[in-house]
């Protein structure tokens, strides 16, 4: 859980509690998500857990990031903190492999684990055999702050974790992953596909699902660090300082949702996460409005991914048109939003 310590001690994220939670059939869960205000402690805790089991136990560890630029200094990135407060002795190295597209890592030269990327499922996958003897996964930053994900990520995170767990005699192994992030938006991929987002209130601390168990935290100690920085009380008015300091959802802003008045026309159907949005506009008040009462029988219907491709409908990256019309009403302030479902639709359609 996320504790803080009284008076002007620092405090850091403890998940103990969380690890000691079924999930809610009453099994062992084998995803474990956590997300708190920023520096609050939870990538630190959990990069000495793997390392500490690998030291204990020789339990090799792998770290999932989303693209494989991100594997550049990986060893340093991951270890920097962790050694200046727990492994002073230890050094670690990373060693390239496949052509970069993942690499091996190195305590004080013993093979420790693996980093990867989701964007390199099917290397991954074709190279399942190297990866047998990974116990656990980080993945930190399960959420992105610019909203920008991997095309179909889940389905390359399902794609990742299926490939590691097979092998040792066994056709599926038990092999946990830690999933970390600060708090940017209710409506994030793996929210969606897990069902959270609509169980998820601003008060709950634990959250336990069907192979899952998710904490939502808040470390006061970190908060009020990060509030009373200069730097921070200069933009005290940001929505970015209080997603940094107070675990406020980033993205998650409920400007611009309200139903407009009047006669609109309706102007397409997206399709996205196998639901379909419609796209109207109300012309005399010079706004677009997207919700959830799509017309069924409207012929222009456009797909956002290529999951969501089906007969009579087209992929949205073949409307250069459609898409900059949207993007010019966008950056207007002129789109309206009937829940922020919507409006993630059209955020996930503008990103392309």
């Amino acid at each position: 859980m996320l504790y803080c310590i009284r008076g002007d001690k620092m405090s850091y994220y403890d998940g103990t509690k969380l690890l000691s939670l079924l999930d809610l059939s009453n099994k062992r869960p084998e995803i474990y998500m956590v997300t708190s205000n920023r520096t609050g402690g939870k990538t630190t805790y959990f990069g000495k857990l793997v390392v500490n089991k690998f030291l204990s136990k020789g339990e090799k560890f792998g770290l999932l990031y989303r693209y494989d630029y991100e594997l550049s200094g990986v060893a340093e990135k991951f270890f920097k903190d962790i050694k200046e407060l727990f492994f002073p002795e230890y050094e670690m190295t990373s060693k390239p492999m496949m052509h970069g597209k993942f690499h091996e890592l190195f305590l004080n030269e013993v093979s420790c684990g693996y980093a990867m990327a989701l964007n390199n499922a099917d290397a991954v996958k074709k190279n399942s055999h190297m990866f047998s003897d990974i116990s656990c996964i980080i993945f930190d930053e399960f959420q992105s702050e610019t909203n920008r994900y991997c095309s179909n990520e889940v389905k390359k995170f399902i794609s990742i974790h299926t490939s590691i767990a097979r092998g040792q005699g066994k056709q599926v192994r038990y092999v946990p992953v830690y999933m970390m992030a600060n708090p940017v938006s209710l409506i994030n991929p793996y929210y969606t596909a897990m069902k959270i987002s609509n169980r998820l209130k601003s008060d709950t601390k634990f959250l336990r699902g069907n192979g899952f168990v998710l904490e939502q935290g808040y470390n006061e100690s970190a908060s009020k660090a990060q509030t009373e920085s200069g730097f921070n009380r200069a933009f005290i008015t940001d929505d970015y300082v209080a997603y940094s300091a107070q675990a406020t959802y980033l993205n998650d802003s409920n400007a611009f949702i309200e139903k407009p008045v009047g006669e609109c026309t309706y102007v397409a159907t997206l399709r996205y996460l196998g639901r379909d949005y419609a796209i109207k506009e109300y012309m005399d008040l010079g706004i677009i409005y997207c919700d959830d009462r799509a017309d069924k029988t409207y012929p222009y219907r456009i797909s956002i991914t290529t999951d969501d491709h089906n007969i009579n409908y087209v992929m949205l990256k073949s409307n250069d048109l459609f898409l900059s019309n949207m993007r010019y009403f966008f950056e207007r302030g002129c789109f309206r939003f009937k829940d922020l479902q919507c409006k993630e639709t059209v955020l996930q359609a503008l990103s392309y």
